[in-house]
């Protein structure tokens, strides 16, 4: 009998991953709600509600994304494409419920919207965050939702991962398991619009240019962004001029933009908006996600996940990092990036093993989350997923490889007396951020080639011989720069390169070829595979930034977002270091004014050295996983 159970335990489970979750089977499966869900305050938010027909006495758990980009589409008919067209099918299949809400001031709920809004850790009466909103939604929907089972799971990519981190800091009992996914998690040190208070400026002005304007009263439509009168991204930003000048695009209405002009230091302003700061004894299970080429935001998930091993060590807390672009483990197959590939399905891989067993074990208590690792990270370059107990890794060695003379790289401290490289930054002709003619900035580029920058003036290059066996690295690289400059104020990029042999190709067979992939030329490739800027006025305090002494020799540090990469064994290391990065950030005027609020007049060259000598050696602090 028990056999015979088994098989038919297995041919039912069959027979469900065998039909096609599309469209017509999601109406045909499941019912939609839409409601208006109270909150502490009296202000209600939209709430759309999926929930399987026909399951008996069954119960289910429930899985929900808070959003400010809309839970459409509106109407009880209309079903989102997200539950057959994503990796949300996998909930579909095992009779989730599926909860998606507008957040408070967007679409169509009520109240007044803030870009994320600061958490209030003590709270008083009908004080309200995004924590409070997500527990009064989670309450009411374990209380009023029929046949839930009583447990909560909630999950989202970018902004949905920053209110799915608040939601985290609700502690709601019914809430078990969360999922803060490329996070917004700094929004001045290191993801979407600032990075070391350089400011994102094509991300900020598109985005905001649309998301930014107000909405007097609920409704289904999104704003309007900015119409580009040209497909020349470089040259429409040139353009432009100061950072002022934007204003005049953007119009008054945009209260982000203007608050973000008017914050040009790591203020009090700013630090209230670090979703880090109230990571304090977080009770659900988390599962950190993000992916090592995420233009958007390569900083969230890694820091975030730290925070909480620091503020909360009692938390079951999990990281995932893949080969990932924004949101890459959510759709597609995760192969490859541009002209670099990863060897195998990685978005396919990350499903089917970390995050459906995840939800699985807390929601259904089906399985243990055990079976995943602490930290599960996609080692580029070797092409190998490693599962590890920490982040990073207890077995690695910080190691110096130091800046030298002849444009070399060493593991040894230069000795010279008199020794420096230098350029002039023109920010009249800044350095692109790659090579190609684009209307919008690319999610490639966080692999691309590097040779058209390497052959710039004013970018120095360094780089080792041919490597004579594997280096990994597995962690933070800090740049440690020793610099001085003719002006009063400078940006420094810093970009790690992977040089691939002379005669490198890959197989055609190599993995996963899509119907318009080719064989790209690839000898000789330099593969960016982490690059950071930072303005140096910030060298010593984000708070109180400082001008620099003309001339002076000063110390630079800044850390890159972490990497998992292996160089592989005839491969070369290089650095490239420059002092822009066009577009992607703007421009620095090199002279210690508020960028924010300063003229065209006041942008000048600067004349910079970076110097290589026994009292003032410059080196890139490099993680390197010990064998």
């Amino acid at each position: 009998m028990k056999k015979l159970f088994t098989l038919f335990f297995l041919v039912t489970i069959g027979q469900i991953y065998c039909q096609t979750i599309d469209s017509a089977w999601v109406t045909k499966n499941y019912t939609k709600l839409e409601t208006l869900i109270p909150m502490r305050d009296g202000t209600k938010l939209f709430t759309c509600i999926y929930a399987p027909k026909n399951t008996g006495t069954e119960t289910h758990p429930i899985l929900m994304m808070r959003t400010p980009y809309s839970c459409s589409p509106y109407g009880k008919d209309q079903f989102s494409s997200r539950l057959y067209a994503t990796n949300w099918s996998n909930y579909i299949k095992e009779n989730y419920i599926i909860v998606m809400q507008d957040v408070r001031g967007k679409y169509m709920s009520e109240g007044e919207f803030m870009d994320v809004r600061p958490f209030i850790e003590n709270k008083k009466g009908k004080q309200f965050d995004e924590a409070s909103d997500s527990y009064d939604a989670i309450d009411w929907l374990v209380k009023n939702v029929p046949k839930n089972n009583g447990n909560v799971g909630v999950f989202g990519i970018s902004y949905p991962g920053f209110y799915s981190t608040m939601a985290a800091l609700s502690n709601h009992p019914a809430l078990k398991a969360v999922s803060p996914q490329a996070p917004v998690t700094d929004w001045f040190i290191g993801d979407d619009f600032h990075h070391n208070g350089a400011f994102a400026l094509m991300d900020g002005f598109s985005f905001y240019s649309s998301f930014g304007k107000p909405r007097p009263k609920p409704t289904t439509r999104g704003a309007k962004g900015f119409s580009f009168p040209e497909k020349d991204n470089y040259s429409f930003y040139l353009k432009q001029g100061a950072l002022k000048n934007y204003k005049k695009l953007m119009g008054d209405s945009i209260a982000f933009w203007n608050e973000m002009m008017d914050h040009p230091n790591l203020d009090d302003w700013w630090k209230a908006r670090n979703a880090r700061v109230g990571c304090k004894e977080v009770k659900p299970a988390m599962l950190t996600v993000g992916g090592t080429f995420d233009a958007e935001d390569c900083y969230g998930a890694w820091n975030l996940y730290k925070a909480i091993e620091k503020q909360s060590p009692k938390t079951n807390n999990k990281l995932v990092m893949g080969p990932w672009v924004h949101g890459g483990w959510h759709r597609g197959e995760g192969t490859h990036l541009g002209n670099v590939r990863f060897g195998s399905k990685t978005a396919e891989y990350y499903q089917k093993n970390i995050e459906l067993p995840f939800f699985e074990s807390h929601l259904r208590n089906k399985g243990s989350d055990k079976q995943i690792a602490e930290a599960t990270i996609f080692f580029s370059g070797e092409n190998n997923w490693k599962n590890l107990e920490s982040w990073p890794p207890s077995n690695t060695e910080n190691k110096t490889v130091y800046l030298d003379q002849n444009q070399k790289l060493s593991f040894d401290k230069p000795n010279a007396n008199n020794s420096f490289s230098k350029y002039t930054s023109d920010p009249n002709k800044p350095v692109p951020y790659t090579e190609d003619v684009h209307s919008h900035r690319t999610r490639e580029y966080m692999d691309d080639d590097q040779r058209f920058a390497a052959r710039r003036t004013d970018v120095l290059v360094f780089e080792t011989g041919n490597l004579t066996e594997d280096i990994t690295l597995a962690g933070t690289v800090i740049a440690d720069l020793k610099v001085s400059l003719s002006t009063s104020d400078a940006d420094f990029v810093v970009k790690i390169i992977d040089v691939f042999p002379d005669n490198f190709i890959y197989d055609t067979n190599y993995c996963c070829q899509d119907k318009n992939w080719k064989q790209v030329e690839m000898a000789g490739y330099q593969m960016l595979v982490r690059g950071e800027i930072m303005r140096a006025r910030f060298r010593n305090s984000f708070e109180k930034p400082e001008a620099f002494t003309p001339n002076k020799i000063e110390t630079v540090k800044l850390e890159l977002p972490d990497v998992a990469h292996t160089f592989k064994k005839g491969h070369k290391l290089m650095i490239q270091i420059q002092s822009s990065w066009f577009p992607l950030f703007d421009r620095n005027p090199q002279q210690f004014v508020d960028i924010y609020k300063c003229d065209d007049k006041d942008f000048i060259s600067s004349d910079i050295k970076v110097f290589h000598q026994a009292d003032a050696a410059s080196g890139i602090v490099l993680p390197i996983l010990k064998k």
